[in-house]
């Protein structure tokens, strides 16, 4: 099977640095898949233009052994939230509601809600959004609610929800919080919920085997999930969808779940065209985080303490090696998954599995390292503006020169301010006796439109360069520095 889908992976496979960390990649799965007793997987790893490669392990279902392929659809559970999160940006942009709008506007039910505290604010989207509403955790008993009928949510609304904190004062993970953005969803677009996501997000993106209804997903496609008891695995009930599907509702495969990867990963990085069923540039919001941040752990093998914000549906940290990460976790019935996003690299990587909240999170990030290992996974180099350009060639005549007063027209006002001309002269000098003679030619890289690194191999050493620019009609220089390499 892994030989089959390997054939019919796209030609982005057969790149030398995917390829060379996938037997990594793939002990990793093994063992984790192993030593958590999973009966079936699927992981992938997607680029912009699509699943660049995507694997399977084990079996569907164990009473026919039918094996797991890149179309077995499971359940995804909260990585459903980014499709509910991206959908309330979505009709932000379309003027239907406003994050900063109080929940009651929209949801008429909540009206009579006492704040969290006295001193409170009244609850606004954007505190359901981002998980500060106040709510308590709910995982336990948020699965359970999936089947709920729409009627029923309505009761529990107006009878009130008990409050765990004072809103917009700490980050509380939510279900019932994202179950209410369905309801503002319904209630914004006019259309429910699940109708909704499936005309602006599946159907657009060619996602036409994802769906809310499991019931719909003919038997040999559904990848049946299972629990861990007793030294057996026990089929878990059927869950139907209902009022809380915008939190934990979707059903898809490895072949439409690519297609999602792709479209966020094609977000960034700012500034290119683009086209889909949203805004880049609101795709990019879903990695705007609210409300305070959180300590954590990066999950997998080597140790990193992240500080980690929630945004539209999807966590956002910044990673001791692979920087802007995006991901997210599911957990449900039968059921556990994971996703990374890279999108600083245009990489991502997921897995799907069918055990009772057998999240496979060490394993995705653990990829997503090899992939960074073998440049696979390696940030993409941001286009080197033309001031950026015409900066970098006078700091080159400023080397040359020995003297910062060399390009009087290139220096912003407060660099002979800063430092004085011969100052910088004897600086230079000092740095030019050191290092001899040194190639300038090197590329400068770009980390910004205004701002970029370079660094110059000398007859006795290297030089590393910053240069920023300031924020002038004209840009000019407003800090050159210049150190030994390694020092």
């Amino acid at each position: 099977m892994r030989l089959l889908l390997l054939l019919l992976a796209p030609p982005a496979a057969a790149d030398p640095r995917l390829e060379a960390a996938l037997p990594e990649i793939r002990r990793g799965f093994a063992d984790w898949m192993r030593d958590n007793r999973v009966p079936g997987l699927v992981w992938g790893i997607a680029t912009p233009s699509g699943l660049a490669h995507v694997e399977v392990e084990g079996v569907a279902d164990l009473a026919t052994g039918a094996p797991v392929t890149a179309d077995t659809a499971f359940r995804i559970a909260s990585m459903s939230k980014a499709f509910t999160g991206l959908s309330i940006l979505m009709l932000r942009d379309a003027g239907k509601l406003r994050l900063s709008d109080p929940v009651a506007r929209h949801i008429p039910e909540t009206a009579s809600w006492a704040p969290a505290t006295p001193d409170s604010p009244a609850i606004t989207v954007g505190d359901l959004l981002h998980h500060v509403a106040g709510f308590v955790t709910d995982d336990p008993w948020g699965d359970r609610q999936q089947p709920m009928a729409e009627a029923d949510f309505s009761k529990l609304l107006a009878a009130g929800v008990p409050m765990t904190r004072g809103t917009g004062t700490a980050f509380e993970y939510s279900n019932l919080g994202y179950a209410m953005l369905g309801r503002i969803i319904t209630n914004a677009s006019g259309r429910p919920y699940q109708q909704q996501v499936a005309a602006t997000l599946f159907r657009p993106l060619g996602m036409d085997s994802t769906t809310y209804d499991v019931h719909a997903v003919p038997r040999d496609r559904l990848a049946k999930g299972y629990r861990f008891e007793g030294g057996r695995w026990v089929p878990e009930p059927e869950l139907a969808d209902g009022a809380f599907g915008a939190m934990g509702g979707v059903v898809t495969t490895a072949r439409d779940y690519g297609k999602w990867m792709a479209f966020l990963l094609s977000a960034w990085p700012a500034g290119e065209a683009g086209s889909g069923p949203a805004a880049r540039a609101t795709v990019r919001a879903m990695a705007s985080a609210g409300g305070p941040p959180q300590a954590r752990a990066r999950p997998g093998a080597s140790p990193c303490r992240m500080a980690v914000g929630y945004g539209a549906g999807l966590l956002i940290a910044d990673d001791c090696d692979l920087g802007r990460v995006l991901y997210h976790g599911g957990g449900y019935p039968g059921y556990g998954s994971h996703m990374l996003l890279l999108p600083e690299a245009g990489v991502g990587v997921f897995a799907l599995a069918n055990r009772t909240y057998a999240g496979p999170a060490a394993p995705a990030w653990d990829a997503a390292l090899a992939l960074r290992r073998t440049g696979f996974a390696s940030p993409r180099a941001l286009p080197v503006s033309p001031a950026l350009a015409r900066a970098y060639e006078a700091a080159g005549r400023v080397w040359a020169a020995g003297r910062i007063d060399a390009v009087p027209d290139m220096l912003a006002v407060n660099m002979l301010l800063d430092r004085s001309a011969d100052a910088w002269r004897a600086e230079l000098g000092r740095l030019r006796g050191e290092l001899g003679a040194c190639d300038t030619r090197a590329p400068v890289s770009a980390t910004g439109a205004l701002s970029g690194r370079f660094q110059w191999r000398c007859t006795f050493g290297r030089l590393d360069g910053q240069i920023l620019l300031a924020p002038t009609p004209e840009p000019r220089i407003q800090a050159l520095r210049l150190a030994i390499a390694g020092r």
